[in-house]
């Protein structure tokens, strides 16, 4: 039993509430789930080849097709959810900061599809990005990662 590492980051904005971005899992077994169907910014990363953080910037960019806008990065610290070979490590820092979800270009990924009929397709890894005040991020956001949301409330006041 393997633990995979992944590291992401959380960007946040402060209008008449908190609100968090976070990306609609793309690819067809998310096309038509929406609660706990979106995620952090994020990916994985072999710890002894490269730091958390390094990775979490370039997750990000990969994922949305843009840079993380300066700011000042926030630990969140770690999570580790999922079971046997599921097992997931994922650190997450917080930045302040705005992005308009328009502009996100989302990487892809390949995969089989449809399943056992041999042909390998082309999709977004996320499908959307938008921005969630906390409590409606809480019911988009997978299981695993709303410890976040509580962590990056406490430090923000919220």
């Amino acid at each position: 039993m393997s633990l995979r590492y992944s590291a992401g980051v959380l960007l946040f904005r402060r209008t008449h509430t908190l609100e968090v971005l976070l990306g609609h899992m793309g690819g067809p077994l998310w096309a038509k789930k929406d609660a706990a169907a979106w995620s952090i910014p994020k990916g994985e990363y072999e710890p002894d080849e490269e730091q958390a953080q390094v990775a979490a910037a370039r997750e990000f960019t990969e994922e949305l097709g843009l840079p993380v806008p300066d700011g000042e990065w926030l630990a969140l610290g770690e999570v580790e959810y999922g079971s046997g070979r599921g097992r997931k490590q994922v650190t997450v820092w917080a930045v302040s900061g705005d992005l308009d979800p328009a502009l996100v270009v989302p990487g892809t990924f390949d995969m089989e599809w449809p399943p056992r009929s041999g042909r390998i397709q082309q999709f977004p890894e996320i499908d959307r990005a938008e921005w969630f005040d906390l409590d409606l991020a809480h019911e988009k956001l997978g299981k695993g990662q709303r410890p976040f949301l509580d962590r990056l409330a406490e430090l923000a006041g919220a």
